[in-house]
């Protein structure tokens, strides 16, 4: 059975090791490579003016954001955000990939008095940046948790989406949901404040993964009564029945989200064909939705199965969710796990490795 301590570190992340900063030209190839050495194709031209070493030259989001990082490094006005500095703070949902995981997003970059030329690998905007909303994270400038996944939320533009966002942010431990509050009141006029307070109370910190934020999304378009996310459900011997993504106590409704987790994961469905069938036998319906189902076809889905039930008199159920001492004290031990795993968080910026000599290069 998966912990709860496994389920939280799909959420967060901390930077890989053997990053590679980008240099600048150097005509004596003590500090950054030379013309020549450009020019034998032994280094990358990764931004205009910027230049890593073609061998060793990791392939990670990471190393992306920290090259494209570089463009505004010596900017006080100038940082990384979205997406590329929430992942960079730690927040493991945002990897760089586009709808589908089909292609590199750029990393989107805020100018401020920079002129930046354009860059297939990064998107440059001119909106204004606070010093308070701006620090320095293992060498490179972006912008805090709230301002990057404000920038964030604006740049996808649309409710559900902007949910999942700002659910995986708390879920990674980036946020809270006082901050979330706060920051929302404090933004009276800015484009895109109006999407961001609509969606921060949507969100869930309870969420893990992004496509039970979309499910959520989904259970509430149906107009169906607010959900218990993530809540163990016991047998009346304190045996764990399950723990539904999504579950109304009133009718005994469980939703779940059925992603490629459940399909790849050696005898993960063997495991969830199991979960329904305790489900069932204490009466309680468990509703799939499926990667590949529409937004209308998921909600349509839930209204139905949701009407076919009747309401459980509380004298007729044979679970509970009263949490018993046994889980109490796996939930505390998992807790510690995560605690000793992640170390502090959010994570301490420390610096990037020194590069190695690159003379003879």
């Amino acid at each position: 059975m998966e912990t709860d301590a496994d389920a939280a570190s799909r959420l967060w992340c901390h930077r890989p090791p053997g990053l590679v900063a980008p240099r600048r030209l150097d005509p004596t190839g003590s500090a950054g490579p030379t013309r020549g050495q450009v020019r034998s194709g032994r280094w990358l031209a990764v931004a205009p003016r910027w230049y890593v070493p073609t061998a060793g030259r990791p392939t990670t989001v990471e190393q992306r954001i920290l090259e494209q990082g570089h463009r505004v490094l010596g900017d006080c006005r100038g940082a990384v955000t979205g997406w590329a500095a929430l992942r960079w703070q730690g927040a493991a949902y945002f990897d760089g990939r586009g709808p589908g995981g089909d292609a590199d997003l750029p990393v989107p970059l805020l100018a401020g008095a920079t002129m930046l030329r354009a860059h297939p690998a990064s998107v440059t905007s001119r909106v204004r940046l606070a010093s308070y909303d701006r620090h320095l994270v293992a060498g490179i400038p972006v912008t805090t948790p709230l301002r990057a996944l404000f920038d964030e939320v604006v740049a996808r533009g649309e409710l559900w989406e902007a949910v999942v966002a700002v659910s995986m942010v708390l879920a990674a431990g980036l946020v809270d949901i006082e901050q979330l509050a706060t920051y929302a009141y404090r933004r009276t006029s800015w484009t895109g404040i109006q999407l961001f307070r609509d969606a921060w109370p949507l969100a869930t910190a309870r969420a893990r993964s992004a496509r039970e934020a979309w499910l959520l999304c989904a259970w509430r378009d149906a107009d169906l009564p607010e959900p218990l996310v993530n809540e163990p459900v016991f047998d009346l011997d304190e045996r764990l029945i399950g723990v539904p993504d999504l579950f109304d106590p009133r009718r005994g409704l469980a939703g779940e989200y059925q992603g490629a987790y459940h399909w790849q994961r050696p005898g993960q469905r063997g495991r969830d064909l199991a979960r329904g069938e305790r489900f069932r036998a204490h009466h309680l319906t468990p509703v799939e939705v499926a990667q590949g189902d529409t937004r209308g076809g998921a909600v349509t889905r839930l209204r139905s199965a949701w009407n076919r039930r009747a309401d459980i008199a509380p004298s007729r159920r044979t679970w509970t969710l009263d949490q018993p001492d046994w889980w109490k004290e796996r939930e505390e031990r998992d807790a510690e796990q995560l605690r000793r795993e992640r170390g502090p968080w959010p994570p301490p910026c420390p610096p990037l490795p020194a590069l190695p000599d690159l003379a003879g290069r």
